[in-house]
């Protein structure tokens, strides 16, 4: 890795960990982890501000109760400009570990296109099916852009 890469990275990484701080202020304020993420638009107005402006990918898993209130959310994977990895296992550790009733995914697009790409499809599918089994069922997968949001469910793929 170069100087500038490095450097490029850490300033990314202290940026990142100031929206984190944001959102822990949010909790405290707002009452953050009471709110209740019943539709798509819920959950995309409640974590629009975390995406925005982020210059690279970067993937959520939302942990909910079973009442649909937020009870944690963690970052699984931050990719590069267009892409992130995610495996099932990471989706899921945490949200074992925190013994959430269902989850949501959601991840950015810093293009500005909000359509599914068939990487995002083929992911959608793994979580579902592995949800499935171990009893923690996908509720739905959001992609964010600044503007607006595809939510796999609204448009009947989960």
């Amino acid at each position: 890795m170069t100087r500038g890469n490095l450097f490029s990275e850490l300033t990314y990484a202290s940026e990142l960990e100031v929206r984190i701080r944001k959102v822990r202020l949010a909790e405290n304020e707002e009452g953050y982890f009471s709110k209740c993420l019943r539709s798509p638009e819920d959950t995309y107005n409640l974590f629009k501000a975390f995406f925005d402006k982020s210059p690279v990918e970067l993937f959520l898993v939302l942990h909910l109760k079973t009442n649909t209130r937020l009870s944690a959310f963690e970052i699984v994977s931050k990719g590069i400009l267009n892409q992130t990895l995610v495996h099932p296992r990471e989706v899921f550790k945490s949200a074992i570990l925190r013994n959430a009733a269902s989850i949501i995914i959601a991840h950015n697009h810093p293009s500005g296109n909000s359509e599914p790409s068939k990487e995002d499809i083929a992911i959608t599918k793994q979580v579902a099916d592995a949800g499935k089994i171990i009893g923690i069922p996908l509720v739905d997968h959001i992609i964010f852009t600044s503007e607006k949001y595809y939510s796999f469910a609204e448009h009947g793929h989960l």
